[in-house]
C-alpha cells in the first residue's frame, strides 16, 4: 500500500506558517517517514503531481491566477487544510478590502496597468471548499502536528472552538484585562495559541482571529477604559485578521 501524499502550497503570504512546519524538525522527519511529501517548495524543488491525500495551503487569494490555481489544487486534493491568517481570513493584506485598490496600485507602481490583481484579498474558503482551518499568525506548532497526525490516522482533528480567555483559565493565568487594566483581545479571539501573550504579561492582539461569536460591543468600552483611543481600537482590530474581524464586529 502506497504512503499518503502531502502537498504544501503557497499563495500571498510571508511563508511563516510553512516555516512553522519546517521548524518541527524531528517530528517532521517522523511525518516524512509515513507520508510522501509530493510538493513543498519551501523545503525542496522536487515536485510530484497529484492527486494528493492532504494539501496544506498558506496565503491569501489576491490575483486572478491565484483564483484559478486554488481551484486546481482543490480538484487534486482529497482534503484541503488552510494554515494561518492569510489563508483563513485574507491576512493583513486584506486591508486593501477597505480601500480603493486602483489608488493603491497607482501610488506604488510606476506602471499599474501591468499589475494583475484582484480588488480584494480573500481566504481560500471564498473560492473553494475547505475541510479544516488552522488559525494564527503564524499557526501553532502543536496544533499543526496534532492535525497532521489525526488526518494520517483517519480521525477528525481536535481544533479548539473557544476563546483565548478559556486558555488563560486552563493555564491559571491571571486576567491582564481585569486585574491589571492591560488592553487585551482575548475575550473575542479564537483559541489555539495557548494564551501565549497573556502568559507573558501582555494583552492578546488577536492573531488567531475572531471567535465564532465575538462580543466586541462589550469589550471595546473596556479597551477604551484602559487607555485605548478610538483610533487605537480600530488599529488593534486591523491586523492579521482584519477582514474577519470587520465582518464579525457587532459594535457598529
Amino acid at each position: 500500500m502506497s504512503a499518503p501524499t502531502l502537498a504544501v502550497w503557497k499563495f500571498a503570504s510571508c511563508d511563516g506558517c510553512q516555516l512553522t512546519l519546517l521548524d518541527c524538525e524531528d517530528e517532521l522527519l517522523t511525518i516524512a517517514e509515513r507520508v510522501q511529501i509530493s510538493t513543498f517548495l519551501e523545503a525542496s524543488s522536487a515536485v510530484v503531481g497529484g492527486p494528493y491525500d492532504v494539501s496544506l495551503v498558506e496565503g491569501s487569494i489576491t490575483t486572478p491566477a491565484d483564483a484559478r490555481r486554488i481551484k486546481e489544487i482543490r480538484e487534486q486534493s482529497k482534503l484541503l487544510v488552510t494554515i494561518g491568517a492569510c489563508a483563513t481570513s485574507g491576512g493583513v493584506q486584506a486591508l486593501r478590502n477597505l480601500a480603493d485598490i486602483d489608488e493603491f496600485t497607482s501610488v506604488v507602481y510606476a506602471h499599474p496597468e501591468y499589475i494583475a490583481t484582484l480588488a480584494t484579498s480573500t481566504p481560500a474558503s471564498a473560492h473553494v471548499t475547505v475541510d479544516y482551518q488552522l488559525q494564527g499568525c503564524p499557526i501553532d506548532r502543536g496544533q499543526l502536528l496534532d492535525t497532521l497526525a489525526a488526518l494520517l490516522a483517519g480521525r477528525k482533528p481536535r481544533l479548539p472552538a473557544k476563546t483565548v480567555c478559556t486558555e488563560c483559565k486552563m493555564r491559571g493565568v491571571t486576567c491582564v484585562l481585569v486585574a491589571e487594566g492591560i488592553p487585551c483581545l482575548g475575550p473575542v479571539t479564537h483559541a489555539g495559541c495557548g494564551a501565549l501573550c497573556p502568559s507573558y504579561h501582555r494583552g492578546c492582539y488577536g492573531c488567531f482571529g475572531p471567535a465564532a461569536t465575538p462580543n466586541s460591543a462589550a469589550l471595546i468600552p473596556l479597551l477604551r477604559r484602559d487607555g485605548m483611543s478610538g483610533g487605537d481600537v480600530e488599529h488593534v482590530f486591523s491586523t492579521f485578521n482584519v477582514a474577519n474581524f470587520a465582518a464579525k464586529r457587532n459594535d457598529r
